[in-house]
């Protein structure tokens, strides 16, 4: 029984050694010219830290606000960064599913998802952007739609290590700004940075709930309501040696509350995208034996954890100043 539903500048972060299969590069931060902050040499877990147990589909009671404020995105955007591009599902009997292989699972059913991927980018893309920003937000939405990963350089409000860079690079501070290191190419630009993505690394096809222009920018907006400008202005931290990397993708509201703090605390990132349909669900799901976004590792401090709310207390314990 089977049914079928189709749905050129220099960059901050220098590779420098080999690393695993899903991301074979290690970087280090380096700010602005002109930046108050260099980053710290050592950073330290907080005292006694103990990773939690995952708790799928579970929300902390003190978070319950927070979750049910990020999910009303999901009535402006709908599925748009929930699914990859080419995205389809097929529901088989769970038999039929390897147990080394992802799944979502039901009443003796699997979902066996797939998707129509283009080319992948040899290095992670650059984007320099800031959360409750509704330009950004569709820039993101993309990065979701197209499986990419990329490097996160957050630019809250007075923030003061990457705007300024941003100045440094393209002339003025404009958000997003996105840099590709596999061609030179840079730009300004929410609707000409998806075009130009979903030309070198999809299907050249701009999803239709980005493509709306005034109407697609007003959803960008209203999906954020919920979180009141979370995400947006800066708190002082301490400036990590290596980027943070976060398993994650944009509709999620569980991985939207940990952006926040990422970006509020000015904490560069890789954020590999594993919206549904993406091979790299696979990969977490051999990496670690169990699929659950968001993930975190910080390569700073060795920590690797499931659970958003224990995310964002071990986040502003380990590198709010």
């Amino acid at each position: 029984m089977a049914g079928t539903l189709n749905f050129t500048p220099a960059p901050i972060f220098r590779p420098v050694s080999n690393r695993r299969a899903t991301n074979d590069r290690v970087f280090f931060v380096r700010a602005s010219t002109n930046a108050s902050e260099t980053p710290v040499t050592s950073i330290s877990a907080p005292p006694n830290f103990k990773a939690p147990q995952p708790k799928p589909f579970s929300v902390r009671p003190d978070k319950i606000f927070d979750i049910l404020g990020a999910s009303l995105a999901l009535l402006f955007r709908l599925t748009t960064s929930v699914l990859v591009s080419g995205y389809s599902v097929t529901v088989v009997p769970e038999s039929e599913i390897p147990s080394d292989q992802y799944a979502l699972g039901f009443a003796g059913f699997k979902l066996k998802e797939s998707s129509k991927l283009g080319p992948r980018p040899e290095k992670p893309i650059e984007i320099y952007e800031f959360e409750s920003c509704p330009f950004c937000r569709k820039v993101r939405e993309i990065v979701a739609v197209l499986d990419l990963d990329v490097l996160y350089y957050p630019c809250p409000r007075n923030g003061p290590n990457f705007r300024p860079k941003v100045s440094q690079m393209g002339g003025k501070q404009q958000f997003p700004y996105m840099v590709d290191p596999n061609t030179g190419v840079s730009m300004y630009e929410s609707d000409d940075i998806i075009k130009y993505l979903v030309g070198k690394y999809g299907d050249g096809n701009v999803p239709l709930l980005l493509s709306l222009g005034l109407l697609t920018t007003l959803t960008e907006g209203f999906a954020m309501i919920g979180r009141m400008g979370k995400g947006s202005s800066y708190t002082p931290s301490k400036l990590p040696p290596k980027p943070l990397e976060i398993w994650a993708y944009e509709a999620s509201p569980f991985c939207k509350v940990v952006r926040e703090v990422l970006v509020e605390l000015e904490l560069p990132h890789i954020l590999h995208s594993c919206a549904r349909g993406s091979p790299k669900r696979q990969i977490l799901y051999q990496k670690v034996g169990h699929f659950q976004v968001p993930y975190l590792e910080d390569p700073n401090t060795g920590v690797e954890m499931f659970e958003s709310a224990e995310i964002v207390d071990y986040l502003r314990a380990t590198y709010a100043l």
